[in-house]
């Protein structure tokens, strides 16, 4: 019998980053000897044990062979002669693939050892590449989804994803695997991507390999619009600065599903310094969006698709239909401050109106930070060559100035 160390934590490990969960893979092992071990069993499909006293997971080493449709259309084999280079062939990622050795089945130790490695692992951790282990990749829609999550992941580490793993993730959209997934599996997947540092990195690489249509249809639909190119661009941003700064889940939810209410991105400066305030009536007016309606049911359709919680879809919710209030706080009369605090609850739940208030900001952030790359671009985008080769001295600055004044108007927007 031997004991595995397998997974993310030796991965982990390698890459320096804190290991949450360890998972072990036992080779010459009956489930009789892990019964007798003390190990209580868990696993329905394929024999799975916890650690008596850790209650760490510990699984018999396996073989899986694709029978049906789905993540689940797999027939599994687990017995004593399944060697370990048999089991880390049927995972998806190289560097997944990897084990360190441990002495003994039931003593608790540190991770150290060789690391066991026949796919390449240690060479694509050092290339910082994502790459399948084998063409049984095609053969589990989830991992499209484990690829792009582990991409975020390590996305602030340089990693990317092979081209090869890229073609196999297409190949899999195009063959309607996904539509085989259960929506629980896929919120979970998505739930976690989007705790990550780098949540955005997850979304655009679904969309940009087709996979954001079976379960998240109105958001494909919006940032696949040619009119809207540029709101997938500063949700992109929202999410990565809510990474930055660490919002929670229902938060960078409702950063996400903003991209529905496309009005958000259409909002003009406003003068603060106007003295001339509309009614109560005419002002609510003019904030609502005739969007709102259609991102709310949109929002509703992904919820149910998706099976997101119902705490996540209800803050988006409400995100989405008091947001352009939200982020013209200082301009609301007292009437509409009140309206606003009764229409979010906060008399009850004032953490509520932070968590709005906050996420609102995030996305102003991004609208301005998407703004002043445009002006950047025009910076950049005029030089020398672009006016007249006999302007002197100031003159030259000043021609410049007015040169790339005119490019940034010329830019379209939302």
């Amino acid at each position: 019998m031997q004991v595995y160390l397998v997974g993310g934590a030796v991965r982990d490990q390698l890459l320096g980053r804190p290991i949450k969960d360890k998972d072990f893979v036992v080779v010459g092992a009956t489930v009789a000897d892990m019964l007798a071990a003390g190990f209580q069993q868990v696993g329905a499909d394929f024999p799975v044990f916890l650690h008596p006293v850790s209650r760490e997971e510990y699984a018999l080493a396996r073989t899986e062979r694709k029978q049906g449709l789905g993540y689940q259309g797999f027939s599994v084999h687990a017995s004593p002669d399944v060697t370990l280079r048999e089991d880390l062939q049927r995972r998806d990622l190289t560097v997944n693939a990897m084990a360190i050795e441990v002495k003994s089945l039931t003593d608790d130790m540190p991770i150290t050892g060789k690391v066991v490695d026949y796919y390449g692992g240690l060479d694509d951790i050092e290339n910082k590449t994502l790459r399948h282990v084998s063409s049984a990749f095609s053969e589990d829609p989830l991992r499209v989804l484990r690829t792009a999550r582990f991409y975020g992941r390590y996305y602030d580490l340089g990693f990317s994803i092979a081209d090869e793993t890229l073609l196999l993730m297409r190949q899999l959209v195009s063959s309607g695997e996904l539509a085989h997934l259960s929506s629980e599996r896929i919120w979970q997947e998505s739930s976690r991507a989007m705790m990550q540092v780098s949540p955005q990195v997850y979304w655009q690489q679904l969309f940009e390999i087709g996979a954001l249509t079976e379960y998240f249809t109105p958001l494909h639909q919006v940032w696949s619009h040619a009119q809207y190119g540029q709101i997938r661009e500063i949700v992109q941003t929202a999410l990565y600065f809510a990474g930055q700064m660490q919002l929670n889940l229902s938060q960078r939810w409702a950063l996400l599903m903003a991209s529905l209410n496309t009005d958000l991105f259409a909002l003009k400066p406003t003068n603060s310094n106007s003295d001339n305030i509309e009614s109560d009536n005419t002002a609510s007016n003019n904030i609502a969006s005739n969007n709102i309606a259609t991102a709310v049911k949109g929002i509703s359709e992904i919820g149910n698709s998706a099976k997101v919680p119902k705490a996540q879809t209800q803050f988006a919710t409400l995100f989405v239909q008091q947001a352009q209030k939200l982020s013209i706080i200082d301009q609301l009369s007292a009437a509409e401050k009140i309206d606003l605090i009764q229409a979010c609850s906060a008399h009850k739940a004032p953490d509520k109106l932070s968590q709005l208030l906050v996420t609102s900001h995030v996305l102003k952030l991004a609208i301005q930070h998407r703004q002043m790359m445009l002006a950047l671009g025009s910076f950049h985008a005029i030089g020398m060559d672009d006016i007249d080769h006999n302007l002197k001295g100031p003159a030259i600055g000043e021609a410049l100035r007015q040169r790339r004044v005119e490019h940034l108007q010329a830019q379209p927007v939302l």
